[in-house]
């Protein structure tokens, strides 16, 4: 009797610690989620701005280069001079405009996918109280070596239900 209590006393501190593993996927979620395709056709309707500005630029400085050229031999050396800062400045103020133009994409994209991010780990962390596990671990990072699909349960399609996707 006494080996049987002190069997049982041994092993009910293992059934205490069984823990839950649980596993998802943002690479098949997150452009499954709206907010993504909004997010997209956004920064593609503002990259198509930026690049119509540019091509505004540029011809108004092709323009301005073309006449220089006809008319360089005829003007005198101030005003040739004059015409050729105007043109330096015109050819900066486009690849400063460039610049610009791509760290307004980045920073917009940035901030897009930031936002739709934070939601999905928000259903995640909800789902993982609610669940039990003591970690659920994000699988498209590249960062986890292995993850055994038998011990650990994947609640991608759970992320999904609770996002509304299909």
């Amino acid at each position: 009797m006494k080996k049987i209590v002190i069997a049982i006393l041994l092993m009910a501190p293992l059934s205490v610690f069984v823990q839950k593993f649980a596993h998802f996927n943002t690479a098949d979620i997150i452009p499954n989620m709206k907010e993504y395709t909004t997010a997209m056709d956004e920064m593609q309707a503002m990259q198509k701005q930026f690049e119509d500005d540019l091509k505004l630029m540029q011809d108004e400085l092709q323009k301005k280069t073309e006449e220089y050229q006809k008319e360089q031999a005829n003007l005198l050396e101030n005003v040739r001079q004059r015409r050729e800062q105007e043109l330096q400045d015109l050819y900066n103020r486009l690849q400063q405009s460039y610049q610009d133009n791509q760290a307004a994409l980045q920073k917009a994209q940035s901030e897009k996918l930031s936002a739709i991010s934070e939601k999905v780990m928000e259903v995640v962390k909800k789902l993982g109280e609610a669940g039990g596990y003591v970690y659920v671990v994000d699988t498209s990072a590249g960062v986890i070596p292995f993850v055994n699909s038998s011990l650990s349960t994947d609640i991608t399609s759970q992320v999904k239900k609770e996002l509304g996707i299909q």
